[in-house]
């Protein structure tokens, strides 16, 4: 399988592709970080982000894109910019037809540390670690792109059970 993780933001929207499936060893294809300038008008900002995505999405053609769940902060101009860098990455890939799937944080950083309260240092030597990387990505956030594609590759197989077994569930109680 092959994800794109996309840490959303609009200074800097964390980008990185990792290829492999849960259980064997992950390998990143990708990493860097779409830049915008924080004086430029937020429409610029928006389309700068999506031709940065469309640009990934282009070279590495992935078969999913996991994006982080914007969750509430106390600042609310901060969460908005991330809210519509996030709804870019969603948009860019569903005019492909490439399935998203949303993380939260504190999902990812148990995914990769095993603790949803590890810090981005802690989060950027388990990427490293994980990937067999010489040194972490930087910006942090190019390392927490590549934790969202982690978490998804390792968590898809069980979601993708749960999903199943509801399904079926369904099914049996309409025929019942």
């Amino acid at each position: 399988m092959r994800v794109l993780g996309v840490d959303p933001g609009l200074t800097r929207c964390g980008i990185g592709v990792v290829e492999g499936v849960a259980g064997r060893p992950l390998a990143m294809l990708g990493v860097g970080v779409v830049r915008t300038p924080a004086d430029a008008d937020i429409g610029h900002r928006l389309v700068a982000i999506e031709r940065g995505i469309e640009e990934w999405l282009d070279e590495h053609r992935p078969e999913l894109v996991a994006v982080e769940r914007v969750f509430s902060q106390h600042n609310v101009r901060t969460v908005m910019g991330t809210a519509q860098a996030s709804a870019v990455a969603m948009l860019c890939a569903s005019r492909r037809g490439i399935p998203v799937a949303l993380h939260t944080p504190s999902e990812v950083k148990a995914a990769v540390t095993g603790s949803g309260r590890a810090d981005k240092a802690q989060v950027g030597a388990m990427v490293t670690r994980i990937l067999r990387l010489a040194a972490p990505p930087r910006p942090a956030d190019a390392a927490d792109a590549l934790a969202l594609a982690i978490c998804h590759i390792w968590r898809a197989p069980a979601h993708n059970r749960l999903q199943q077994a509801v399904a079926q569930h369904a099914l049996k109680g309409r025929t019942a």
